[in-house]
């Protein structure tokens, strides 16, 4: 009787920890140099200009296993935006739109992981542009299977959108046609093709 007690109580303890719920959390890196943070929004009413920031950073504290569990920190160096037109760069990193000299960086901090379907998921979370926070959802795609990269780095991907207005972060300026419209929409879609590596214990 005792030795089935004992067995019970082992096989017990081996389930909870071996389960997502009790599975360690670790810290996964995002890797800036795999990771693409796109956008794009409507000019004059007739076309989509799309642009991108090159350089993002950030973590990812996940058990590996249950998507739910993850808490996800972004942040894009909003000096790094390009469009392919310096003039137009410049624009938009000054006081008139981005202000990135009073306002560098653009995050994104996650408060809720809802899995909606395989490998579906919906992360709500606060992003703050122009020092101003509002609250958003992240429609993501994924996260891949894990892989291990030629250095025995284990990495997993995945790939976000939203759809913001502008308005809401303080980037108001614009300019009226004569026709009727504006020179620039206030919607901007956007996307964030993330890379993730796991970091060694410790770090």
């Amino acid at each position: 009787m005792t030795g089935r007690i004992l067995s019970f109580v082992s096989a017990l303890i081996l389930a909870l920890t071996t389960s997502p719920v009790y599975a360690q959390a670790t810290t996964w890196q995002i890797d800036p140099v795999h990771t693409s943070t796109q956008f794009g929004v409507k000019h004059m009413m007739v076309s989509t200009v799309r642009g991108q920031f090159t350089r993002t950073t950030g973590t990812v504290v996940w058990d590996g296993k249950d998507p739910s569990s993850a808490v996800v920190n972004i942040a894009i160096d909003a000096a790094s935006i390009d469009t392919h037109e310096p003039a137009r760069d410049n624009h938009l990193r000054s006081p008139d739109l981005l202000d990135v000299a009073k306002y560098p960086t653009i995050t994104f901090k996650s408060t809720k992981v809802d899995v909606v379907g395989p490998d579906r998921a919906r992360v709500t979370g606060d992003l703050t542009i122009r020092g101003v926070t509002r609250q958003v959802v992240l429609d993501v795609e994924g996260p891949s299977e894990p892989v291990k990269d030629p250095t025995n780095v284990t990495r997993i991907g995945a790939s976000a959108t939203t759809k913001i207005s502008r308005k809401d972060f303080g980037l108001i300026w614009n300019k009226v046609l004569e026709g009727g419209g504006v020179v620039v929409g206030d919607a901007v879609a956007i996307t964030i093709d993330v890379e993730i590596v796991r970091l060694p214990a410790g770090k």
